[in-house]
């Protein structure tokens, strides 16, 4: 039961890191339009976030389903973690606490992957 649980999990997240690193990594203005705080940032880090959220999407799923160094799914899992509390912090300073609820489910879902696949 618990092995489904986590597979739920992890393509929550995975869906969740590809929508958003789709929208910074390769439709930049559209990402500018629906989240204000990107204009504040250089292109080239929003750009940076965005392909490490949809390389943290592929390792939270491939390499377990792939059963080819699954230790990278908890690894990835947990830096994704790391890159939505970076995000928070983010929106803290810009007291942008509306946005810390997408932040905490991210944080959450990202972490019970890494502590459960671990």
């Amino acid at each position: 039961m618990m092995n489904i649980t986590l597979w739920i999990i992890q393509g929550l997240t995975a869906l969740g890191f590809i929508y958003s690193g789709w929208l910074k990594a390769f439709q930049y203005e559209k990402a500018k339009a629906s989240w204000g705080w990107i204009k504040d940032l250089p292109k080239g880090l929003v750009l940076f976030i965005g392909l490490a959220e949809l390389l943290g999407a592929i390792g939270v799923v491939l390499p377990e389903a792939l059963d080819i160094a699954p230790i990278l799914t908890p690894v990835a899992a947990a830096a994704l973690a790391v890159v939505v509390l970076l995000g928070a912090v983010l929106h803290v300073s810009r007291k942008e606490y509306r946005e810390l609820v997408v932040n905490l489910v991210f944080i959450l879902l990202a972490l019970f992957v890494a502590i459960g696949r671990f």
